[in-house]
């Protein structure tokens, strides 16, 4: 995360499309006060300790700057989405989000988390969309939960901070939550969580655990499981949204689809379902990317490559990652001005479901 607000790009000059990011957090007071509770009381696991001590207890200008960024809902993002050059942010509760908790605290936080995005996006509703929070540790209220959320307070889909204390959404327990999703016709976002206990040792010693390889090695593992569990044969209008360009997995499509289809002849696994397509063929149907925190010109164009330039949202990531250059990064890309409209406005518009602005004519 950049430390300070570049001065912002020039909004196209030909109006041609506005700037949509879609993985941008949030945290109520309430979760970050409950978060410092479980650093005091050594809780959580060791990737949520690795993480949250890093910026709730180091005192430097990064950290506060990102403290003083990711309880707000007013006046201070406002003001670093125009600076940054951003027009429309999708809030979404921050990783890990209320898994850690214990209930009914869980179920508490992430009522009052849906209550105060819905509030923020009535107040603001050119400037802010939001997503639901759940607490999966208790199916049932993530359900309800999930439905208030979407048809009492107007929110657009569900952020699912990967794993559940370690449990991944390709569990059986877990079927209804997709049900429920498709059945509301709205995404599911599955956004980074540091490994679980069981992954993160080798990472965890090495400083891998976070954002600069840990996200990557957990939230990719979690796609493949969901991917592989059948879930899009069984509802094949249900959306997955996820960050980072896939987590690689575009990166590592076809050896995926080689060796998923050696394993299913030669039965080597009997206990999975087979897929009625290739594992890659949902990356194209069911599965959206976003280019949170990769900035990066190849990487972008390889994923529109792989998956379909309609599939690549435009997403900052704030406030972990806050730079108007890489606003200047995607608006440089060696695309068409229609391309370039897809990737900021139209894709999101579409996935989560987004009225037209009513700043455009």
């Amino acid at each position: 995360m950049s430390s300070s607000s570049p001065s912002a790009p020039s909004q196209p000059s030909d109006g041609s499309h506005l700037r949509i990011a879609t993985e941008e957090a949030y945290a109520p007071r309430a979760v970050i006060d409950e978060y410092r509770r479980l650093l005091d009381t050594d809780g959580g696991d060791a990737g949520f300790r690795s993480l949250w001590s890093y910026y709730l207890l180091n005192r430097t200008a990064h950290t506060d700057l990102f403290r003083s960024r990711i309880t707000d809902l007013g006046d201070r993002r406002l003001s670093d989405m125009a600076d940054l050059g951003i027009d429309h942010q999708v809030l979404s509760l921050v990783t890990p989000g209320v898994e850690l908790f214990e209930l009914p605290l869980a179920r508490e936080l992430a009522a009052l988390t849906n209550e105060n995005i819905a509030q923020a996006c009535r107040q603001h509703p050119a400037q802010f969309s939001g997503l639901a929070a759940v607490a999966l540790q208790d199916v049932g209220f993530s359900v309800r939960e999930l439905r208030r959320a979407v048809r009492e307070l107007g929110l657009k889909g569900v952020i699912v901070n990967s794993h559940t204390r370690g449990e991944y959404l390709d569990a059986p327990k877990f079927e209804e939550f997709w049900a429920t999703a498709a059945e509301l016709d709205v995404p599911v976002y599955l956004h980074p969580n540091t490994p679980s206990d069981p992954l993160i040792g080798p990472l965890l010693d090495s400083g891998l655990d976070g954002a600069i390889f840990g996200f990557g090695v957990e939230t990719g593992m979690h796609l493949i499981r969901i991917i592989f569990s059948g879930v899009f044969d069984r509802h094949p209008n249900l959306r997955l949204v996820v960050g980072h360009l896939g987590e690689a997995l575009p990166f590592w499509a076809s050896r995926i689809d080689h060796f998923h289809d050696v394993q299913d002849r030669t039965g080597r696994y009997p206990w999975r379902p087979s897929l009625k397509q290739p594992p890659s063929h949902y990356l194209r149907t069911n599965i959206w990317l976003t280019t949170s925190g990769m900035a990066c010109e190849p990487a972008i164009m390889f994923a529109r490559q792989v998956v379909g330039a309609d599939r690549v949202l435009y997403a900052m990531d704030y406030p972990f990652q806050v730079s108007a250059d890489e606003v200047e990064v995607h608006e440089r890309l060696p695309v068409t001005d229609d391309e370039k409209r897809v990737l900021f406005e139209t894709a999101a518009r579409g996935v989560f479901g987004l009225r037209p602005d009513p700043r455009r004519p």
